[in-house]
């Protein structure tokens, strides 16, 4: 069952290009990421979803319900961690917290009280006396007291440190097992290739791949590295080859295609070594932008 459907969802702000034509579907229960770099889009399709801007053309379902038509009725069951957090500089956590779980039916103080334990907070210190880092723990914490069905994470770890980056991936797996969907959106691809079953790349504004992790790197470049006497780069000027370097004796590139093409033009010299590797996703991913 699909709980995110996207269909030729256009958006620009004046003149301005946001999103053209992207379409893709999350499945229940998923764990997928969405990357690009700054300026790709990614948020604007997040605002979208959430309906928090309306588009310029084409549609968007969250639980099956148009996202321009009932977006009151999906944010019930959405969990939200912007990539930029903004509360009131006054309040303390404790009453920010307590505040954001009013908005929904239920007692969530079991609930708040394991998520800012894991989270490290202090519940009596004011807003403004948080750090960027702490403010983002503030909006974990907020962002899944309420136990939603599925759950938009912006650009999640800026700022914070790698041991709490640790458990905060560790607290996204728990909350998947329990049945949680998650749009995971980041540039950070290593990230990503850790986390998500499946990926979507946008680029400029349109989506140009999306695949499971793992066929994305079977089916894709693959690096290749050879070392031979006397060997140049010239030698590989075959169909697929792309990204030829040398570096210490050894030429190395990316070959898409049947590698035995590749196998059958090193037959013919004497090899010293030669390795064939899956790139990893942050390789593939720069391929799209080169």
């Amino acid at each position: 069952m699909s709980i995110i459907e996207v269909s030729h969802l256009t958006k620009f702000y004046g003149k301005s290009r946001g999103i053209v034509d992207v379409s893709f579907n999350v499945e229940e229960g998923e764990i997928f990421g969405f990357i690009g770099p700054n300026g790709a889009g990614k948020s604007t399709t997040i605002r979208l979803l959430l309906s928090l801007i309306h588009p310029t053309k084409g549609e968007g379902k969250v639980f099956g319900l148009d996202v321009t038509k009932h977006g009151p009725e999906i944010r019930r069951s959405i969990g939200y961690l912007p990539s930029e957090v903004f509360y009131y500089e006054g309040m303390k956590v404790i009453d920010l917290l307590k505040y954001s779980a009013s908005f929904y039916e239920g007692n969530f103080t079991e609930r708040m009280k394991y998520l800012y334990e894991l989270m490290e907070l202090e519940m009596n210190r004011r807003i403004s006396d948080l750090s960027f880092g702490n403010k983002k723990k503030v909006g974990i914490v907020q962002g899944l007291l309420h136990s939603p069905k599925l759950l938009f994470l912006d650009e999640p770890t800026s700022g914070l440190d790698p041991l709490m980056q640790r458990k905060f991936f560790d607290l996204i797996r728990e909350e998947n097992k329990r049945g949680v969907t998650v749009f995971f959106s980041s540039h950070i691809l290593g990230e990503v290739q850790r986390l998500c079953n499946r990926v979507g790349i946008i680029r400029e504004g349109s989506m140009v791949e999306i695949s499971d992790i793992r066929s994305l790197q079977q089916n894709n470049y693959k690096k290749v590295s050879v070392t031979a006497s006397g060997l140049t780069p010239e030698f590989f000027e075959i169909p697929g080859v792309t990204n030829v370097q040398t570096e210490n004796g050894s030429v190395n590139f990316f070959f898409k295609g049947d590698i035995n093409a590749v196998l059958h033009k090193v037959s013919s010299i004497q090899v010293d070594d030669l390795s064939i590797e899956e790139p990893t996703l942050e390789e593939i991913f720069m391929h799209y932008y080169e």
